[in-house]
């Protein structure tokens, strides 16, 4: 569709933004303030309020399932995209083909069509490791360049990451290793990496400023989010793991069952225009965005010279496969000590 974010402008003034036209409840999974930004700009453009919760996309969609048969949220974005595929095919998740695919780059096309449009791809990002140059200097340590890297013994209680139970960036980690070496010596490989561990967060969102604040020497995450921390002028360098890396394709749905179905297509539609994709260079959050419509921001890091392996979205983002390897993790590497 041409002129997308003209034709969601006439949209918007025909509704006008001076009184409410009702609400949206959402759960947004991506940077926090990109989830704001864009919830403003929204109820701004069409004066419709968006009810929004952040969390990461492992409790999101365990909420989804939980409120099932009886839904009370209406449109879930951002986030990696596994967990999303996982609750589309619980039957969690309302189809939607929107008008304007050609406006969209063909990885987040392919998405749509590998689940029957229930899912949308809504941007990329690479996994990769950040680091805090000055720790590193500090304890004589040299900069991680490989995966092999992370698992050498002078890294010990100097590496973070997210838990696999509530972050869908840990479960990319897993899958990404498992397709790249083989399942058992993925499993070999994670747990010599559990040695070196200091903390699982909550949420793949916070290596980024505990490494920026010097809080753990390096960060296993979606490189994109160290981008906010070295711009201003925090100690913080990044690198795609030499052997190659996972990457993830986030995701967009309508909730099966949603109230608000009519303001859900909405701000999923302001959610994929330029104006929505645009929101999130705007709060420092610097993926790869869908539409390829508008200019964008250049502080986004390239994709260049990442060496991305192929990723089985559709084996790896089913919810029995997660299941099991998240069933062998918590058996074989979480009851570790370290």
């Amino acid at each position: 569709m041409k002129n997308f974010s003209m034709l969601f402008a006439a949209a918007a003034l025909s509704v006008g933004a001076v009184h409410a036209q009702g609400t949206v409840n959402a759960i947004c999974s991506t940077d926090q303030a990109w989830c704001e930004i864009a919830a403003q700009d929204f109820t701004r453009a069409t004066g419709i309020r968006v009810a929004q919760s952040h969390k990461a996309t492992g409790e999101a969609a365990a909420q989804l399932r939980a409120e099932a048969a009886n839904p009370k949220t209406d449109i879930w974005w951002g986030g990696t995209g596994d967990p999303f595929i996982q609750a589309a095919e619980q039957g969690l998740i309302e189809p939607y083909r929107p008008a304007y695919l050609d406006d969209l780059h063909g990885w987040s096309v392919r998405q749509y069509a590998m689940t029957q449009n229930m899912v949308g791809g809504f941007y990329t990002s690479a996994m990769g490791f950040g680091f805090n140059t000055e720790v590193l200097k500090k304890k004589k340590l040299p900069e991680p360049k490989c995966w092999a890297d992370l698992v050498k013994p002078e890294y010990k209680g100097e590496i973070e990451i997210s838990h696999p139970a509530t972050s869908g960036t840990a479960y990319t980690v897993i899958a990404g290793l498992v397709q790249m070496m083989g399942e058992d010596q993925a499993f070999d490989y994670l747990k010599k990496l559990h040695k070196n561990v200091s903390n699982y967060t909550r949420s793949g969102q916070a290596q980024a400023p505990n490494v920026a604040k010097g809080e753990v020497g390096i960060g296993v995450s979606f490189i994109f989010g160290f981008e906010k921390w070295r711009l201003q002028k925090y100690p913080v360098k990044t690198v795609a793991p030499c052997e190659g890396t996972p990457y993830e394709v986030g995701g967009i749905s309508l909730i099966k069952g949603a109230r608000n179905m009519a303001s859900a297509r909405r701000y999923y539609d302001f959610l994929m225009s330029p104006a929505g994709q645009g929101a999130g260079a705007r709060g420092e959050s610097f993926q790869f965005p869908a539409n390829k419509t508008f200019k964008l921001d250049p502080r986004i890091p390239s994709m260049d010279g990442v060496r991305l392996m192929k990723y089985d979205f559709e084996k790896y983002g089913k919810a029995a496969e997660r299941r099991r390897l998240l069933d062998r993790w918590t058996r074989e590497v979480e009851s570790l000590p370290r």
